[in-house]
């Protein structure tokens, strides 16, 4: 077949019988929507109100800590990090003791040393980092945490 009849039959099927390529109105109607289905993909879900409660430190705190007290697997733990380090603010140690103890006890190496390269990118100033570093410097010894720094110091 050539171009040319190829041409013609697209344009006959396109132009002719519009009314058997278009469907009624009626069955575009919307379907309606059923949070419970979408409620399903959350493991912690929180209700939104109209009156959005401005979370504080503390509970900020207390929430994270729950969560990685929890956590049972990789992703989870490493969900959590990003949602904890999406704030802007950086997490109290309590946090961060709770995050390390997650990542020991789903035998995360990786991570654990990550979330110290974390700190270092959301505290203000190296002084912040070094006050981090003290506070945490026995439960690193405990678990046995390398710092990026100190595994490689070049890149550092």
């Amino acid at each position: 077949m050539s171009s040319a009849a190829l041409t013609r039959v697209a344009r006959a099927s396109f132009f002719s019988a519009p009314s058997a390529r278009l469907r009624p109105v009626r069955a575009l109607q919307a379907q309606p929507f059923r949070p419970a289905a979408v409620a399903g993909f959350s493991s912690a879900s929180r209700r939104l109100s109209d009156d959005h409660h401005e979370e504080s430190f503390e509970e900020f705190t207390a929430r994270y800590e729950k969560e990685f007290e929890s956590v049972q697997d990789v992703f989870e733990l490493q969900r959590n990090l990003n949602n904890a380090f999406a704030y802007d603010l950086v997490p109290s140690p309590s946090v961060i003791t709770a995050a390390l103890r997650a990542a020991r006890r789903v035998n995360d190496y990786p991570t654990a040393v990550r979330i110290f390269e974390g700190i270092k990118a959301k505290v203000e100033n190296k002084g912040q980092y070094d006050e981090y570093l003290e506070e945490l410097k026995p439960l690193r010894e405990e678990l046995g945490v390398n710092l990026k720094e100190v595994m490689y110091p070049e890149a550092s």
